[in-house]
């Protein structure tokens, strides 16, 4: 049994909304903020990973 690898998402800001992006059959919308060490985070409910462009990044406002 192969497990499927979570949902990535290329992102340009340091702090992302999740809210599993399934209507009614997702979660409860959360705010993320990505670490500038890692460069990634993870929502701790669907397991999807934002990861930043850093190339792109601009800071929240």
């Amino acid at each position: 049994m192969t497990l499927e690898a979570p949902e990535t998402q290329v992102v340009t800001t340091w702090k992302v909304a999740c809210d599993g992006g399934e209507g009614a059959l997702g979660h409860p919308r959360v705010w993320l903020s990505i670490p500038q060490d890692t460069g990634f985070v993870e929502c701790g409910y669907c397991d999807k990973r934002y990861v930043i462009d850093r190339d792109h990044a601009h800071d929240d406002h």
